[in-house]
């Protein structure tokens, strides 16, 4: 089970890497693929600023290769080794890992990116002073 307060939790909900008490994106289905980048400026708990300088979240683009390579590797050690697939099919169940999966791992990688930088703090909460206007 996942607990609040660890960098597993904040990573796989998408939830603030600060508070773990909200959601940092608008719509928590990656697969709403007009939504799947929309963000909240600001948690509404603890006040953190996702986008942390401009283009902050660049960086997730060498996170999402390592995440994509982590899924290439399962779809091939799941269709070659486990169920005994051609080479030809292994390469096509990777591809097609790929594709269906590049919302979630688009959305992994992000979050992996800022739990880089941001620590969980549990009273963050208190320290809030909301931002008026």
């Amino acid at each position: 089970m996942l607990k609040k307060g660890t960098k597993l939790y904040s990573i796989l909900t998408g939830s603030c890497p600060r508070c773990h008490e909200e959601s940092m994106y608008q719509t928590s289905n990656p697969y709403a693929l007009s939504q799947i980048f929309k963000m909240h400026e600001r948690c509404s708990h603890c006040g953190l600023k996702y986008k942390i300088e401009p283009s902050f979240f660049y960086g997730a683009m060498y996170v999402s290769y390592a995440v994509g390579i982590a899924f290439a590797v399962a779809a091939f050690v799941i269709s070659f080794l486990f169920i005994g697939t051609s080479l030809k099919t292994a390469f096509i169940s990777i591809v097609a890992t790929l594709v269906a999966f590049m919302p979630l791992i688009i959305r992994l990688s992000r979050n992996i990116w800022i739990n880089f930088f941001i620590k969980y703090d549990s009273h963050a909460v208190e320290h809030h002073h909301p931002v008026k206007g």
